[in-house]
Order: C-alpha cells, then structure tokens, then sequence
C-alpha cells in the first residue's frame, strides 16, 4: 500500500463525509438565518430562539434522510471493501 492508495481512500472518505453531512449543515444555516433575520425584524434576544429551532430543523433532517444517508455509508463500505485486495498489493 503506497501513498496514492492512502490519498486516494481519504479523498473518497473526505468526499462522502461532506457528501453526506451537506444536507443537514445547509438546513442549519437557513434556518439560523431565519431566525436571525427574525431576531434582527422584532428585536427579540432570546438564546433559546436560536437553538430550538436549528435543533428541530436538523432533527426532522436527519430522520428524512436517515435512510439515504445509510445506503450511501452502506455502498461506500462495500465499495471499499471489494476494493481491498487490489489495494494490499
């Protein structure tokens, strides 16, 4: 195993990884805008504003796309997997 197949399996991890938590993090940051677009109309400074509903956004997220995000981390494991002898030599 050189150097190239250790480059090539973390750029494929790092690719999924962002592949799969994109979804979620632009859920996050629209809401937060939202919220803080919502903040800055009424004026109202409360933390629990903030939280409660990226926290709920990203909940619901996740549960929608639960079932995709395992079939993606399911072909990513088996893909590396059958990849695995040719990567030892």
């Amino acid at each position: 195993m050189n150097i190239d197949v250790v480059r090539e399996i973390s750029m494929e991890v790092f690719r999924t990884m962002v592949y799969l938590s994109l979804p979620v993090l632009l859920v996050s940051l629209i809401v937060g805008l939202l919220v803080s677009l919502f903040q800055a109309i009424t004026q109202i400074q409360e933390f629990t504003l903030t939280f409660v509903p990226k926290m709920i956004a990203v909940f619901v997220t996740l549960f929608f796309l639960a079932p995709w995000m395992g079939k993606v981390i399911i072909n990513f494991t088996v893909n590396l997997i059958d990849k695995l002898p040719q990567l030892i030599k």
